[in-house]
């Protein structure tokens, strides 16, 4: 079983891995030609954030929570479960085209929700022209999860988290055609009115196109493990009550975390034009959520569709021993890529940026965010069991809480200095998640009678002490390699970025694992034996 979790999660973090490198270098490639700090820069990571933020409230987490717990319910019932599945989809599908034919017909009104008066009237009307391209990718972000968690949920890991890779191939094509046709501006220096409406259209047109073919990829793969998919409108007498009521949760929950982000987006808007916007928040959330993905994501979605069949059989121990394993085997490499990421957050930065002040104020951001980034992956964890207990009422009150101290914490950080907004409420949002995790992991322990929570805490203080002397050394070397002054050899360029990066990362990388090694702990040696047993036999 154990080996199975490993070959899905490797899987899933090659896939992702893959997307996520494709991913930087679509951003830094519109870093490059569009800008960090510019009016249209902003302009358009506001428009392109609206289809996700719009996306989430309406069915994001909610076909994630339900689609997996009821699917493999389902594949008890006489025909292995099809007829419900195409029942689920029909309802997603119907739900999203609407959504999205709303969503689009109200742009204006959208983009005003999301930054008030903050923009000057011509920026304004180029975020909503954006906006018109962008928000048609509801549709296909919801058929992407709907056809993607169907897959998993039949233990097809790849074709979800290798798909995106098209995504961004097409998105990086865009990018160039655009560079192409109408020329680069990496400083910015264009206005909202020298955008022509062939430059709106081929942007904000190939990002869409991206996701359009990201999400309809997967029909391939629905073939070649037998699925097929037919329309089916008579939802009454199969369960989908029970279904809704799960999503209902869960869609108050996704309309709280919104709210936190829409106060975020209009504070931070504030600053749109300096050292501290939308689009270097967008840039900084970006790095902090590749290691997310790559692991966390990966162990985890392997893991949730087992803890969703003990659960279905109400094995509830087992259900707390996968729980406690995900959290554990996240964690080692989660508290690795902290310490790396925060040594290395400002040359990081050069690949956005160029000048100096650039790439403190990002990797500032950068570094408020990572502070948050183990209690981040612990949460994903903690979500993911309470979803495959079917319970999804007790993650939309921990996140109540949350959403209280973001905005709070939020709306504090407006009256801080312009160029300190943006770090200021990405360590909000790092606290905030912090004091969320601490109290899920008390919710999930009463709910399972234990969360095997002496091990979990003796596991993390091992991994946090064997990442002290590797973070010292690193920050002692990029001190080293000039990493905190105007022209040091780590910030005055890329390559020279990448050199520090590598020196410090492997390292780091080194230490820690030796230290681990020295330490004996447990689960380094769950994911050495494996590897040294391959080893051997060759």
């Amino acid at each position: 079983m154990a080996s199975g979790i490993g070959r899905a999660s490797a899987l899933l973090a090659s896939g992702t891995m893959v997307s996520r490198v494709l991913g930087f270098v679509k951003v830094i490639i519109f870093a490059r030609i569009i800008g960090q700090f510019g009016q249209g820069a902003d302009a358009f990571n506001i428009a392109n954030q609206l289809p996700n933020q719009i996306y989430v409230i309406v069915a994001g987490g909610v076909l994630s929570a339900v689609l997996v717990p009821q699917i493999v319910r389902s594949s008890l019932h006489k025909d292995g479960g099809t007829g419900y599945i195409n029942k689920l989809v029909t309802v997603a599908l119907v739900i999203l085209g609407i959504t999205t034919l709303a969503a689009t017909l109200c742009a204006p009104a959208l983009t005003w929700l999301v930054v008030g008066n903050n923009l000057p009237p011509e920026q304004m009307s180029l975020a909503i022209a954006f906006a018109y391209w962008c928000l048609p990718q509801i549709f296909f972000y919801g058929l992407y999860t709907v056809l993607g968690e169907v897959l998993n949920a039949r233990k097809s890991f790849g074709p979800f988290t290798w798909v995106p890779v098209f995504n961004n191939v097409v998105a990086i094509a865009g990018l160039v055609a655009f560079s192409i046709l109408f020329g680069a501006d990496p400083n910015g220096t264009l206005k909202a009115t020298d955008y022509t409406t062939a430059m709106i259209v081929v942007l904000a047109g190939s990002a869409t196109l991206g996701v359009i073919v990201q999400a309809t990829s997967l029909l391939y793969f629905w073939k070649r493990i037998g699925l097929s998919y037919r329309p089916d409108f008579h939802w009454r007498g199969v369960g989908l009550g029970a279904a809704g009521k799960m999503a209902s949760w869960t869609f108050g929950m996704l309309l709280l975390t919104t709210f936190a982000g829409i106060i975020e987006t209009r504070v931070v808007s504030e600053a749109s034009g300096s050292d501290a916007s939308v689009a270097v928040m967008s840039t900084a959330w970006l790095v902090f959520m590749l290691p997310h993905s790559i692991i966390t994501v990966s162990i985890a979605t392997a893991y949730f569709t087992r803890m969703s069949e003990h659960a279905s059989t109400a094995n509830i121990a087992a259900v707390r021993t996968d729980a406690s394993s995900a959290v554990r085997g996240t964690s080692l490499i989660i508290v690795l890529a902290t310490a790396v990421i925060a040594v290395c957050a400002y040359p990081f930065s050069v690949f956005f940026v160029e000048l100096f002040s650039q790439v403190q104020a990002l990797g500032n951001v950068i570094l408020a965010y990572i502070v948050g980034l183990v209690a981040f992956c612990v949460l994903f964890v903690f979500q993911r069991t309470f979803y495959a207990l079917g319970d999804t009422r007790t993650p939309f009150y921990f996140t109540l809480f949350q959403v209280i101290l973001v905005t709070i914490g939020v709306i504090g950080c407006s009256f801080l200095p312009t160029e300190w907004i943006a770090a200021g409420i990405a360590l909000v949002v790092s606290v905030a998640g912090a004091a969320q995790t601490v109290l899920a992991g008390f919710l999930l322990r009463r709910k399972l009678g234990g969360i095997d929570g002496r091990r979990i805490v003796r596991s993390l203080s091992t991994y946090v002490l064997a990442a002290v002397i590797p973070t010292a050394l690193g920050v002692f070397l990029m001190a080293q390699f000039g990493a905190f002054e105007d022209g040091g050899f780590a910030v005055a360029s890329v390559p020279g970025a990448i050199v520090s990066m590598l020196v410090v990362g492997s390292a780091m990388l080194v230490l820690y694992f030796g230290t681990l090694l020295i330490l004996r702990t447990s689960e380094l040696k769950v994911v050495l034996d494996p590897m040294l047993a391959r080893i051997r036999r060759r």
